[in-house]
């Protein structure tokens, strides 16, 4: 139930995200396929997702564009956080939503196991062929069957930081992990809490993050993918490495703004506006899709907020992906023209006009990005190569790498909370993976 390959090649890094690399002359594609007119005038589409606040915003006008184009009307549901809880009554009660947007493949492989999923239209899929790279046409797939379009791109492997505050301190962004915790003790002393840690037991995704791109560097692309389908156990000496590393920092209360216990409470929404808005911090984790975040305060991405790669704890320098996936939960003309709509550069356009987003669409043209961060990313990405892999925890079963309050969420949770205890964390991720793994 896992996705078979999960190495990202050169040539398809460099494809991954070539909606914002892709050549300034390249004209966005014309879609000319989804129900137009009205054609859907009457129809109703219930859509679930776990976006909030900004997210959620940016996401309904996507929406929004759909109903103008169809006449179709369109609610939107939040699933909260944990995605499979409140799928999975539904689905077994056989009123699931139209269509859902899943945060993991590995929960997309779970329900096609299951048969909860319906395989895309002919049309649908060809509008995936006409738009994807295979890659990401595979991560949507299962048995032969392509059930997902890969709608949403998060790229994990940056900081997000003030530069005034970094120029006062005489900080430059630091390009390894050492120069990492040097700089945030320089911080710390010129009067500046270097971090804000999201670990809220809702938010705590973000810990599996660092962790992952910690990993990803000291221990290579190989053992990553090793550990990803657990044929490497987590008590092994490379996870104790990675977490004692992050004990480097998580250790130091004094480098997160409000100590352990506030961390422990502070939800990544939070964390993102205490750096830019209430400016508490010097700097915080989140992928490109904190500049949605960043977006609601004074502070201006590209001026006030910017990023560095995040800084290389080992010979690799880490490249992480994420990626949110769209299935049709039932059969219908307004589902499926919903997923078509989706996979086509028109959805894309309408979200990357707003800001905080990527798209693994090639053909949305890198004028419709409103986020000057964007091509920084893409430079990032295609210096990686083929060492660049998918965020470890969204490939994992939903209950070890997706679920609040469980498996790597809740062992590295109470890793922060008491970071001297390495061989016990190991032991409580190790116990939880064997039995997600099942």
């Amino acid at each position: 139930m896992r996705v078979t390959r999960r190495v990202l090649s050169a040539a398809v890094a460099a494809g991954l995200l070539v909606s914002v690399a892709a050549a300034c002359g390249d004209d966005e594609k014309k879609d000319d396929g989804a129900a137009g007119g009205g054609a859907l005038k009457g129809v109703k589409v219930e859509v679930a997702a776990k976006w909030t606040g900004p997210e959620e915003k940016n996401f309904r006008e996507v929406l929004k564009a759909f109903e103008k184009k169809t006449g179709a009307t369109v609610q939107y549901a939040s699933t909260g956080e944990n995605t499979d809880a409140y799928l999975g009554p539904r689905l077994e009660a056989k009123n699931p939503p139209d269509v859902a947007i899943l945060p993991q493949p590995g929960l997309m492989q779970q329900y096609a196991g299951k048969g909860q999923l319906k395989p895309l239209a002919a049309d649908v899929v060809s509008e995936v062929d006409k738009n994807f790279s295979p890659y990401w046409k595979e991560l949507g797939s299962a048995k032969g069957q392509t059930y997902g379009v890969l709608i949403k791109a998060a790229y994990k492997s940056i900081l997000w930081y003030r530069p005034q505050v970094f120029a006062d301190a005489g900080v430059q962004p630091p390009a390894t992990w050492p120069d990492l915790v040097k700089a945030a003790g320089t911080l710390q002393d010129s009067g500046t809490t270097p971090f804000v840690l999201a670990a809220g037991a809702q938010d705590s995704w973000t810990l599996t993050d660092w962790f992952e791109n910690v990993y990803l560097s000291q221990a290579g692309p190989e053992n990553y993918d090793k550990l990803a389908k657990h044929e490497i156990k987590w008590t092994d000496p490379t996870v104790a490495k990675a977490l004692t590393t992050l004990a480097e920092i998580w250790g130091k209360p004094d480098f997160i703004s409000g100590g352990l216990a506030q961390a422990t409470k502070t939800k990544f929404d939070g964390s993102v506006t205490e750096v830019f808005g209430q400016q508490k911090a010097a700097m915080v984790y989140g992928g490109d899709f904190a500049a949605a975040n960043i977006a609601t305060t004074k502070s201006k991405v590209g001026t006030d907020a910017k990023v560095f790669p995040f800084p290389k704890a080992g010979d690799t320098a880490p490249a992480m992906l994420g990626g949110d996936v769209a299935v049709a939960l039932k059969d219908g003309k307004g589902p499926m023209e919903l997923m078509k709509f989706l996979a086509s550069p028109e959805a894309g356009k309408v979200w990357a006009g707003l800001g905080g987003y990527l798209s693994p669409n090639k053909n949305v043209a890198p004028s419709a990005y409103s986020d000057p961060v964007a091509k920084e990313l893409i430079a990032q990405l295609h210096k990686a190569g083929d060492a660049a892999r998918y965020d470890l925890s969204d490939l994992a079963p939903a209950a070890f790498g997706g679920t609040p309050g469980k498996g790597m969420w809740e062992a590295l949770r109470g890793f922060v909370q008491k970071p001297s205890d390495v061989k016990g964390t190991q032991a409580r991720l190790e116990a939880e993976a064997a039995k997600a793994y099942k």
